[in-house]
């Protein structure tokens, strides 16, 4: 129900637009998405689904789409989605803030996911291949063409990562884990960001942008941990145990090392009680990551106390290098080198001990 300038579909206010020229494409392409006609406003949508109407415009608003007053600009499908949200409240199977929170977690994931499809996607793919030819010319048909295999391979990615967090909660050892866990959480943060914004083309920081995020994203994912949300220079991770979360952090700073073009990275991990909502993590874990990346040395990761003894209690990492000249043997199972550095008190946080984590060789 996102709509434009005009009321329609893609923007802001008022009626739909006259159907003419760019207008008529837009239209045409709306209703090649959507699969339906304009025929609703608001106000009879509500009513074919048999929801009341302040139901109907919490389940919009929550799904990041505008009021457009009485505009007709509604579908079928649109009364379709209505009555199967509110199908599932009537039904007990949803709460109805549950069923609102299930909106809006779907509505921003999917927007994201479509800026990004139509910036840097098909704005790429659209450029007219002929003198003459216009971009919406071109755009129709490729639409046509990938909507059906994009729309599959959505479905699926859905899936798989549905069935990847269904798996992590059935594994959680009581109810309490499943909203609240213990994490290893970690911050990884490009040095000197805001002066590269200043120095650098905006098509050269897009690209080092999307470097860095596509990077930090394969290594996450590939090691075993979960890349929570992206902000442009830094990423935030998580992963269910510390020696997947300390493996991350090092080979984040050692893979964006090897790009010259990169700047400097600071990883700061720590681990404890993490409170999950849509997706994202809060706590005091979390600020203590953020904090610890914030100090962290240049291409170096700093971890707290906590994930030093999950380390050491795993057998990742040593207690001290004594237990490690006192047990050559043993020597092979440590994974990481762990170095105490000065306490220092954080706002907020009280006085930390930092521990800078490397690589045994």
């Amino acid at each position: 129900m996102a709509v434009d300038d005009t009321g329609a579909p893609g923007g802001r206010s008022g009626a739909p637009p006259p159907e003419d020229g760019d207008d008529t494409i837009a239209l045409r392409l709306e209703q090649l998405i959507i699969g339906a006609d304009r025929q609703y406003t608001p106000f009879q949508a509500a009513r074919a689904a048999g929801v009341p109407m302040e139901l109907a415009s919490r389940f919009w608003r929550a799904m990041g789409f505008p009021d457009i007053g009485q505009a007709k600009a509604l579908t079928e499908a649109d009364v379709l989605a209505l009555r199967r949200l509110a199908g599932l409240v009537e039904a007990g199977l949803l709460s109805e803030p549950m069923a609102i929170q299930v909106a809006r977690s779907t509505g921003q994931t999917t927007a994201r996911l479509a800026d990004w499809q139509i910036d840097s996607f098909l704005e790429g793919l659209t450029e007219p291949p002929e003198p003459g030819m216009t971009r919406s010319e071109v755009t129709y048909p490729l639409v046509e063409l990938l909507l059906p295999e994009l729309e599959e391979f959505l479905i699926y990615v859905w899936r798989r990562q549905l069935a990847a967090a269904t798996g992590r909660v059935v594994q959680a050892q009581d109810d309490a884990e499943m909203v609240d866990r213990r994490l290893a959480v970690g911050f990884a943060d490009l040095v000197g960001f805001t002066r590269l914004t200043r120095r650098l083309e905006e098509e050269e920081l897009g690209e080092l942008v999307e470097a860095f995020e596509t990077t930090a994203a394969d290594q996450v994912a590939a090691h075993g941990g979960r890349l929570i949300k992206t902000l442009g220079d830094e990423v935030l991770f998580a992963a269910d145990d510390a020696g997947t979360a300390a493996d991350i952090g090092l080979r984040l700073v050692e893979t964006l090392g090897e790009n010259p073009t990169m700047p400097e990275l600071r990883v700061g991990i720590a681990f404890g009680t993490v409170t999950t909502r849509m997706g994202d993590v809060f706590g005091n874990t979390v600020n203590l990551a953020s904090r610890l990346t914030s100090i962290a040395p240049k291409d170096m990761v700093l971890v707290d106390g906590a994930l030093r003894e999950e380390l050491t209690a795993g057998g990742d990492a040593p207690r001290s290098e004594k237990e490690v000249d006192a047990a050559d043997a043993a020597h092979a199972g440590f994974r990481f080198a762990l170095q105490p550095l000065y306490q220092r008190p954080v706002r907020g946080l009280g006085i930390i001990e930092p521990w800078l984590l490397t690589r045994r060789s």
